[in-house]
């Protein structure tokens, strides 16, 4: 049985009072007194009551991750295990606990949020992965919940950590035309989804770049799985691209499926350059040439950024912090550089 905070003050000397105080790290408590109180717990084993503590200090050590993704592609997509592996790791070396938060439909989301959120169950909130006129923020903003997400927003008090995905789509791209590709195909990523905007306007910047028109029946919209990833390939077959980026490794698979079944090899007959490089990159067959982006370090930054908003080492006001971090591109077989 778990020893009672009388039992530590009756060890230690001192009132109820003074080991609550300790206990919840109160400044005014005596350094010596505070070092009494600590022996006490370390000697009879005692463990703080987790949801009384929170009663008392209004935190709960728990941070929540949110991913408006349907379940099936949260498990499916490989970015997904890679991200929340950053974030449990960061939270567990600042003793917080990491609580996935999953829901199907707006409905779904809207229960969560009544439930989860507003009810203080969380401390702060990270939300990856959501489109731009999801409903969640807007709402996190009116009612105060410290948040930050995985990618760049349109709101300018929102805090984010993201990758360059402008950037490194537009070196993906230029990389094509320096093996004398001009005409170059994208899947780009969801209309709705800032990534999928940023990863398209780098496409059209490298383009623009080097003089090169715009044909817009070679960029075809996925949805970042591996069945869009086909759809949108057997879509862009008949404008008979000799290369083609495309905006997620995941929907690279999916491409790479619909030319093997069209009779089409790559890089021989079209050359490729995903996005993300997820670990199947480099283990499928031509390995792919990608752009590679720190995913596990998004979701480590996120939760750094969400603790230091949390513990009042960086200030909460506009503008927001926003972190933007490298990404670089991975040459392998698919582009045929290497030949």
């Amino acid at each position: 049985m778990n020893p009672t905070l009388e039992e530590v003050a009756r060890l230690a000397g001192v009132s109820r009072a003074t080991v609550s105080r300790v206990i919840n790290n109160h400044p005014n408590v005596r350094a010596e007194v505070r070092e009494k109180v600590w022996q006490a717990i370390r000697e009879c084993g005692y463990r703080p009551h987790a949801i009384a503590r929170s009663l008392v200090t209004r935190q709960t050590q728990i941070i929540g991750m949110v991913i408006p993704q349907a379940v099936t592609t949260l498990f499916t997509d490989p970015f997904f295990p890679l991200l929340l592996r950053g974030a449990t790791e960061t939270c567990n070396a600042h003793k917080y606990q990491l609580m996935l938060v999953l829901f199907d439909d707006p409905a779904g989301e809207s229960e969560m949020y009544e439930r989860v959120l507003r009810n203080g169950y969380l401390d702060g909130v990270v939300v990856s992965s959501a489109t731009v006129d999801d409903p969640l923020m807007p709402l996190m903003l009116r009612d105060q919940i410290p948040f930050v997400t995985v990618g760049r927003h349109p709101d300018r008090h929102v805090h984010c950590v993201d990758a360059d995905n402008m950037n490194g789509a537009r070196i993906a791209v230029e990389h094509l035309i320096r093996l004398g590709h001009r005409r170059i195909a994208t899947i780009a990523g969801p209309a709705n989804m800032i990534a999928g905007q940023d990863r398209l306007m780098g496409y059209r910047h490298a383009l623009a770049a080097h003089q090169i028109p715009v044909d817009e029946r070679l960029i075809v919209h996925g949805d970042f799985t591996e069945d869009g990833g086909m759809i949108a390939m057997q879509r862009l077959l008949p404008y008979e691209p000799t290369a083609v980026f495309v905006a997620s490794d995941t929907m690279a698979v999916g491409a790479l499926k619909s030319l093997r079944q069209a009779g089409r090899r790559v890089p021989d007959d079209i050359a490729m350059v995903g996005f993300d490089d997820i670990p199947l990159a480099s283990a499928i067959e031509p390995r792919l040439t990608t752009v590679r982006q720190p995913i596990e370090r998004l979701g480590a930054m996120a939760i750094e950024l969400l603790i230091s908003l949390l513990q009042g080492t960086r200030p909460a006001a506009y503008p927001a912090h926003r972190i933007v971090l490298p990404a670089e591109l991975i040459v392998r077989d698919s582009c045929g550089a290497l030949r």
